[in-house]
């Protein structure tokens, strides 16, 4: 048995923040994805559940780095 993937959540982010975030993160050579992206999209609610962007632990630090400089 192999040992599961482990990602940490880097923060939640509208669906259109998430997808650019995801973008930056890939052109810095950081692994990213979207959890809950497709949340509730049944019942019209799909822009009011925040999108979870998760990244590798050892990632972390930089994507954090990533976002506060686009915070700026």
């Amino acid at each position: 048995m192999t040992d599961p993937v482990a990602l940490t959540e880097l923060g939640r982010f509208s669906k259109n923040e998430a997808n650019i975030l995801i973008g930056a993160l890939d052109a810095q050579g950081i692994g990213a994805v979207a959890f809950d992206e497709g949340a509730s999209i049944a019942d019209g609610s799909q822009f009011f559940i925040p999108v979870r962007v998760m990244v590798d632990p050892d990632d972390l630090a930089e994507a954090q780095a990533i976002v506060a400089a686009a915070a700026r």
